[in-house]
């Protein structure tokens, strides 16, 4: 089993977008965040399962060449939204 606040596997990633792989769906789930927000329940559900039931804390540094270093998950996950790079792991 992960630990509490590591991002999911490559397989796990696989399974929990796989509701959000039609571009219209992965497009309705970023609209819910930039629109409520991160303190969104909903939104918040999604982070914890996203991490294994913990939001990470603090900075967040990504496999993305050029922009390794977010000051949280939140502006990650905006990130992740306006480039469409869902699957972009921390």
């Amino acid at each position: 089993a992960q630990q509490p606040g590591m991002p999911l596997s490559n397989q796990e990633y696989r399974q929990f977008f796989k509701f959000l792989q039609i571009t219209l769906q992965a497009s309705t789930a970023c609209h819910l965040r930039e629109l409520y927000g991160c303190q969104n329940s909903l939104v918040q559900t999604l982070d914890k399962y996203e991490n294994h039931g913990v939001i990470p804390q603090g900075p967040v540094c990504s496999e993305m060449p050029g922009n390794p270093f977010f000051p949280n998950f939140c502006t990650f996950s905006f990130y992740r939204c306006i480039k469409k790079k869902y699957f972009l792991k921390v």
